[in-house]
């Protein structure tokens, strides 16, 4: 695996259109963080760090669907930056996601953020992925 950060977005994905509840995903810092990003801004609808699988645990994240349509939370989840061209932004020039409907999750200095919190406190950084 080249990419754990498309692995982990395309679990997700693969899990969203199998319409799963839960989905398992091997751990790192990154997408640990990422996880939190998609739970505080309101994607998914719970997680949990498993650190007693593999070397370095495992996350399991429930996804939040419509009760009555049963659509997911998540339209679509797609990667900005690459290994083979990564993608930055500087603080006074960051992305806007369906003119602000939708999230960038990016890699600051200051930690992994969205693109309004990376806005707010006028830093830029590696934008990871777009999520809406």
């Amino acid at each position: 695996m080249t990419d754990p950060i498309a692995d982990f977005l395309t679990r997700i994905r693969n899990a969203i259109k199998a319409n799963h509840r839960i989905v398992d995903i091997p751990g790192s810092n990154i997408k640990r963080e990422m996880t939190k990003v998609l739970f505080d801004q309101g994607y998914i609808q719970n997680y949990k760090f498993e650190e007693n699988v593999g070397p370095q645990g495992n996350i399991k994240i429930a996804l939040k669907y419509n009760p009555v349509t049963k659509t997911s939370a998540i339209v679509k989840l797609e990667r900005a930056s690459r290994p083979g061209l990564r993608k930055y932004a500087k603080g006074n020039n960051l992305p806007r996601v369906l003119n602000g409907l939708g999230v960038a999750i990016m890699s600051t200095s200051h930690g992994v953020m969205t693109d309004k919190q990376a806005r707010q406190e006028n830093v830029g950084g590696e934008v990871l992925c777009y999520v809406y």
